[in-house]
């Protein structure tokens, strides 16, 4: 895989020509920036840029003022090769508070290492339901400790607008649910990506975030995506190279509450 052109083609699609990821969600370009705009309950933010040293705090401005004219908290997804070089610098001088780095991982498919299988006992319910999205938001919110509203009310809105473009699976040891994890297929683009695996603390280490991902990677697969991408833990990126994905850059998310 040559690193370099698939980060590029990662930046065009993903990113520079974002598509919005659920209805009523629209995407916009202004200037340099491309923006994701949704309601209180979906992601905002800024996916892409294209500032230098002397337009980048105008811009930083202009975004503060129209979520904050939305009433909106959002996220600036700044990414390790973005520019200027110290716009991680000039976020935080803007009142954004950065969360823990990740790094961006990519797969091409055909040359992954799908063989991994979940453990005895452990089986798969697709979530493709109010119950079974509940399901999915419970094992995040004690997998991570984080509140699961916005999750629970965005994979529903997904799965209602277009269940094509979403995949979520609970793994369930009996009638608990021990690990979830979901894909999002992006139509006209060689990308899924891999989002929210995540394992109940006493469940880890015995394989199932592995199998997650190959179980979601093989269902790209038969779908015709050639890649997928995480924004990996320091936690889930040893398994991820161990599965074949490489490191191409660090993603950091900025919030910003007004």
């Amino acid at each position: 895989m040559d690193h370099a052109a698939v980060l590029a083609l990662h930046d065009r699609d993903l990113r520079e020509g974002a598509r919005p990821d659920g209805p009523g969600a629209r995407v916009e370009r202004t200037g340099g920036v491309v923006r994701h705009v949704a309601d209180a309950d979906g992601w905002n933010g800024i996916l892409w840029t294209d500032l230098d040293e002397t337009d980048a705090d105008a811009a930083i401005a202009e975004q503060i003022a129209y979520f904050t004219g939305l009433g909106r908290d959002f996220e600036w997804k700044l990414y390790g090769h973005d520019l200027p070089t110290d716009l991680g610098r000039r976020l935080t001088a803007a009142g954004f508070t950065p969360e823990p780095q990740e790094t961006l991982m990519i797969g091409e498919i055909a040359a992954l290492a799908l063989d991994a299988e979940l453990p005895d006992g452990i089986r798969l319910l697709p979530a493709t339901d109010r119950a079974g999205v509940d399901l999915v938001a419970d094992v995040h919110e004690k997998a991570f400790g984080t509140d699961s509203t916005r999750l629970r009310a965005s994979l529903l809105a997904q799965l209602a607008a277009d269940s094509d473009t979403v995949v979520a699976v609970v793994a369930l040891a009996g009638d608990e649910p021990v690990s979830a994890a979901r894909m999002e297929l992006v139509p006209g683009t060689q990308f899924a990506g891999l989002w929210g695996g995540g394992t109940v603390e006493s469940w880890r280490g015995r394989g199932i975030y592995r199998a997650l991902v190959a179980h979601r990677t093989r269902i790209a697969a038969d779908r015709g995506y050639r890649y997928v991408q995480v924004d990996a833990s320091d936690q889930s990126r040893p398994i991820l190279e161990r599965l074949g994905l490489a490191p191409l850059t660090t993603t950091t998310p900025y919030l910003y509450e007004p």
